[in-house]
């Protein structure tokens, strides 16, 4: 079988056609971001911000023009969108954050069925912001909670593996995808529709189109609530999440030491500039007990994220141990609330989880929040 190069997928495009008649996709420029990767095929498909909508099917019949291709296995085409009024501007490497967030995707729209919406933040990576975001979602879920997980982490997806899941989701009806689901959470991700090997080499754009699909054409059917894993920082899927959904509210995670609160403190501004609420800091490998003799150990300081959220004016929702048996069961995709239910860490996520439900039905109750405009003074 030959070989499946990024030359082969042009070429395969290059027979699909924006119009009757018209220029081909490849000639016009409108094919970016190509990726192969062991017959995993993504690129995205460019085009004007007011052709956005309009564009599903040109996508669609891209999309199908490479599944034709003998040898590829999966394929993974996104719409991005440009302003006109942007041609010949700076690139989302070059752009200020403003700039890099405007890829003309809708702003101010709730998703249907959808109650609640959650964002899982940290300031940096390694963390162990997944593994929160995951325990807090089947916690929740193991209350009778109807709860959606989505993957925002376009360039390192945890989530299947950390949920158990794999394989490529069902479409249905209007090019909809239905979300994979464990432990009686739904679930989207990136990592759904590539190997987990394959490097995403995308831009800012193609970021945020990526995330606008995986949050409006999926069918969620009804959920009490969404919970959001970001990526960490402060970059173009937060700013996304942030000005096109309807945020419920946040919580940052943390381990206890300073360096890691300083990026903290940014990413709670970050979400204070686009009138984000900030539940609050949920401390991770906040101490160690030694599993042979019971003898507690700070390796990263502690209490450090309970101190940052009273000087921040913030909730501190609790404290997660540093412990193996969470590594363990996070990597074997049982989450700990689940395989060790009686546990103390269980304990501790599931707190959090009930005191982050409370917060959001308080958000709720005092109206409807609609997603602001992002404005950099």
């Amino acid at each position: 079988m030959a070989e499946i190069t990024r030359e082969t997928i042009l070429q395969a495009l290059g027979g699909v056609r924006k119009t009757d008649g018209g220029q081909d996709v490849v000639s016009l420029g409108m094919i970016t971001g190509v990726v192969v990767r062991d017959g995993n095929v993504g690129f995205a498909v460019e085009v004007d911000a007011s052709e956005g909508e309009a564009s599903e099917p040109l996508r669609q019949e891209c999309e199908a023009a490479v599944e034709a291709v003998p040898g590829v296995l999966s394929v993974t085409a996104v719409l991005t969108a440009e302003r006109p009024a942007q041609r010949g501007a700076p690139s989302p490497e070059q752009a200020p954050p403003s700039a890099a967030a405007q890829p003309g995707l809708p702003e101010n729209q709730g998703i249907p069925g959808i109650g609640a919406i959650l964002a899982v933040a940290s300031g940096k990576g390694g963390v162990g912001k997944s593994t929160t975001a995951v325990n807090l979602a089947v916690a929740m879920a193991a209350d009778g909670v109807r709860v959606g997980l989505l993957d925002c982490d376009v360039f390192g997806p945890s989530i299947p593996r950390m949920m158990r899941l794999s394989g490529k989701p069902d479409t249905v009806g209007d090019s909809q995808l239905m979300p994979m689901e464990n432990y009686n959470v739904k679930c989207m991700s990136m990592g759904f529709l590539v190997e987990e090997d394959t490097p995403m080499i995308w831009r800012g754009p193609m970021v945020m189109s990526a995330l606008e699909q995986m949050l409006r054409q999926v069918r969620w059917g009804e959920l009490d609530i969404l919970v959001c894993d970001l990526p960490p920082g402060t970059g173009d899927a937060q700013l996304t999440m942030a000005q096109n959904v309807p945020l419920t509210g946040a919580v940052v995670v943390s381990t206890p030491q300073d360096i890691a609160l300083l990026d903290v403190r940014r990413g709670i501004a970050m979400f204070e500039k686009v009138d984000v609420p900030v539940f609050g800091i949920i401390e991770n490998m906040s101490y160690f007990l030694c599993p042979h003799c019971g003898e507690r150990s700070e390796i990263f300081a502690h209490g450090g994220a309970r101190e940052t959220a009273a000087k921040l004016g913030v909730g501190f929702l609790g404290e997660i141990p540093l412990d193996g048996d969470i590594r363990a069961t996070s990597d074997a995709g049982q989450p700990i609330v689940l395989a060790q239910p009686q546990s103390p860490h269980a304990a501790a996520y599931r707190g959090i989880a009930h005191r982050v439900l409370d917060l959001c039905r308080t958000a709720q109750d005092g109206g409807e929040r609609r997603a602001p405009n992002i404005v950099m003074m």
